[in-house]
């Protein structure tokens, strides 16, 4: 198989089965953050983790687990700063690749899209 028909060589926000153009879903973004932050390869309902291992797609949800969002986070920002007024977080995250900026009542959705700006898989603010 050449590397242009290996899917598992392909970006996840190219490859998605589902996709509408123009529009990606937060099951497309957790799979290139996944992808281009923590190194995993994309399989069939699963992640290729490091080592080798794997682990079932719906077990990695960094829109709403902390933990998988603090995963992103720490493998993708130099720096970061987390801060709550109120109910509303803030995230500003400076990574090698460029930084990011978010906000919102979520924390887990806050982190995961200002990791994913910083890495440049969003461009919108």
């Amino acid at each position: 198989m050449t590397p242009s028909t290996n899917h598992h060589n392909r970006s996840p926000l190219s490859s998605h089965r589902n996709s509408v153009p123009g529009i990606i879903t937060e099951e497309m973004l957790a799979a290139a953050l996944a992808h281009r932050v923590l190194g995993w390869r994309t399989a069939p309902n699963r992640y290729i983790t490091s080592g080798r291992s794997w682990i079932p797609r719906w077990r990695f949800r960094p829109f709403t687990e902390l933990a998988d969002a603090l995963k992103l986070l720490d493998c993708a920002a130099d720096h970061y700063t987390l801060k709550r007024d109120g109910r509303v977080f803030s995230v500003e995250i400076q990574a090698s690749s460029g930084s990011g900026i978010a906000s919102g009542e979520l924390k887990a959705r806050t982190i995961t899209l200002a990791v994913a700006r910083a890495v440049g898989l969003l461009v919108d603010q």
